[in-house]
């Protein structure tokens, strides 16, 4: 399965950035070893749906010592027997796009 997330603090101190919290997230994710890739919105991560779930639930417990709540996006693409997608669902996109386009 693949898992998207972002995890916020709020609560916590008067600054905006959340640079801090969400480096803690990631280096759990990292620490993980699984699968993953982050950019400037979202988190993603693949694996098994239970160790995903825990490296979530880690990742959230990370942010939540930067603030009194936490803040959590997930979306989830459950496809039992299919691995390696995080890399394969863009690579089919590209070559996608470098075929002509019906018109």
């Amino acid at each position: 399965m693949i898992v998207a997330f972002s995890a916020a603090p709020s609560g916590g101190s008067s600054s905006d950035s959340v640079h801090d919290a969400v480096a803690a997230a990631v280096r759990v994710v990292r620490e993980s070893g699984l699968p993953n890739r982050t950019s400037s919105m979202f988190t993603e991560i693949e694996g098994e749906w239970d160790e995903v779930m825990d490296v979530v639930k880690r990742a959230t417990l990370a942010v939540a010592e930067h603030g009194t709540r936490v803040s959590l996006v997930l979306k989830a693409d459950y496809r039992p027997g299919h691995v390696g997608e995080l890399d394969g669902k863009v690579q089919r996109l590209e070559v996608a796009l470098e075929e002509p386009a019906d018109g």
